[in-house]
């Protein structure tokens, strides 16, 4: 069962299921944006971590002290697979599916949307309770949710194929730092 929204360390609600970036859009509107020490304690990550991952570009410059929905969502994506797959990988993959960080007009799917389609597959996924990873029965999740997307939200995907490719590997991704992280905290049980 998904415990926490991916990327972040809220905790995971149904009510998020096909719209967690919801979770934190409206403190985002409300104050304008986040500073860097709210950002650190919502993602459990270091400041000058964020820091090193704009300094290289994968994430928009913030104007002013305050990151905003656009940068927000970036560092989640990064955060939720980089127990998984090494961060340069990682950036050549978002640009990949979107291209150039500060131009959202090369996007295939922008980032918010792009993260919503991600957590409501892994939570379908994980709702499941199947154990183990097959890459068909992921691909039929990821097929379901691109063609409802679709459905819905006519035109706005540029490209499926490079959509569901992409969304693949992030959930692959996904659930190989979760397996990552369960296997460490075992080894820290056995050598405590």
């Amino acid at each position: 069962m998904l415990l926490f929204i991916p990327g972040s360390i809220l905790e995971m609600s149904e009510a998020y299921k096909d719209d967690a970036f919801s979770a934190f859009s409206p403190f985002l509107k409300a104050t304008g944006g986040i500073t860097l020490s709210q950002l650190s304690k919502l993602t459990g990550l270091e400041g000058s971590t964020i820091s090193n991952w704009i300094k290289r570009g994968w994430v928009v410059p913030t104007t002013g002290k305050r990151y905003s929905d656009k940068q927000v969502i970036r560092i989640l994506l990064i955060n939720m697979l980089r127990g998984a797959i090494k961060l340069e990988e990682i950036a050549e993959l978002l640009r990949y599916i979107n291209g150039d960080v500060e131009n959202e007009m090369d996007d295939i799917l922008n980032d918010i949307p792009l993260y919503n389609l991600l957590v409501s597959i892994i939570y379908d996924i994980e709702a499941t309770n199947k154990i183990g990873i097959d890459s068909d029965n992921i691909r039929s999740f990821i097929t379901k949710a691109v063609d409802n997307y679709s459905s819905i939200h006519s035109g706005e995907i540029k490209d499926e194929k490079k959509l569901c490719d992409t969304l693949e590997i992030m959930v692959l991704g996904y659930h190989i730092t979760q397996l990552r992280n369960s296997l460490l905290s075992k080894l820290e049980i056995i050598y405590t």
